[in-house]
């Protein structure tokens, strides 16, 4: 019975951690490359994922490349 519980205790502090992580990188404008793999998979089957570098690349590319900063 305890190591059920330490278990289910485990698995709910990792998952709370993914989501601060995910939250954490959302907020300062990193974009979340499992996140993006995992909606490739569900909804587009047939696309092969870009790898993580070329991912990253494209991201900042995409937010950077507008001709103009932003403040907010």
């Amino acid at each position: 019975m305890a190591v059920l519980l330490v278990a289910g205790v485990a698995r709910a502090l990792r998952s709370c951690w993914r989501a601060a992580a995910q939250t954490a990188r959302l907020a300062i404008g990193i974009p979340d490359y499992d996140v993006y793999v995992d909606h490739l998979r569900r909804h587009h089957r047939g696309r092969e994922p870009m790898d993580r570098d070329t991912f990253f690349r494209e991201r900042m590319q995409s937010r950077y490349a507008r001709g103009s900063s932003r403040c907010c």
